[in-house]
């Protein structure tokens, strides 16, 4: 005898849902150590993620930002200083902004076209300067300020959904573990994992 949950189970095999997409996105790296071993995590998940690069913290680092081009991650730019762009001038910006791309091109050989603005702090002067795509988030678990695994997965799990564009920080530890949960979980819910400019087209 079949349970109710376990009817509702089979008649879900029988009718599959169309695919169910979410993009894990980190900002603030390349952090020697967390960021190495959240790569490590990810190529054995074989998920792409979206990294949001601080431009400062690239020398030093250079095989890292390498490796995430080599492993299929999309990069993107998290200015040079993380800075809030729209309480500088427009010149101050856009070179916060353009000496990031040429950081991260120098070492890809890729252009940077997609920008994810420190606090989300951007506007159509800066958008008419630069031809970038701004990428912000719909699922915030605040992993910078609580910095405890569980509750990271907790909160992200609670708010996901297909469509979902998720921030974490790869520069702590208890987020990177937390990435891993929550690609498990997402994983066996039948979830799909994109770089971010997937969801951005559709």
């Amino acid at each position: 005898v079949k349970t109710g949950r376990e009817q509702e189970g089979m008649m879900a095999e029988a009718e599959p849902e169309g695919e169910k997409l979410v993009a894990l996105t980190f900002d603030d790296g390349p952090h020697k150590g967390s960021t190495e071993r959240l790569l490590a995590g990810l190529k054995e998940r074989e998920v792409k993620a979206t990294f949001f690069l601080i431009g400062s913290s690239i020398e030093g680092e250079e095989e890292l930002v390498e490796q995430m081009a080599q492993d299929g991650h999309l990069i993107g730019s998290h200015t040079f200083h993380h800075v809030q762009l729209t309480s500088l001038s427009l010149e101050e910006a856009c070179g916060e902004i353009i000496q990031t791309n040429e950081a991260i091109t120098e070492v890809t050989g890729q252009t940077v076209e997609y920008i994810r603005p420190p606090y989300g702090s951007w506007n159509s002067r800066l958008e008419c300067a630069v031809n970038m795509r701004e990428v912000g988030w719909t699922v915030d678990p605040r992993d910078w300020d609580v910095k405890n695994t569980e509750t990271i997965v907790k909160r992200v799990l609670g708010d996901v959904k297909d469509g979902s564009i998720i921030l974490l920080h790869d520069v702590y530890d208890t987020s990177v573990e937390a990435a891993f949960q929550i690609i498990d979980e997402l994983k066996a819910q039948g979830y799909t994992f994109v770089t971010v400019d997937r969801l951005l087209i559709d």
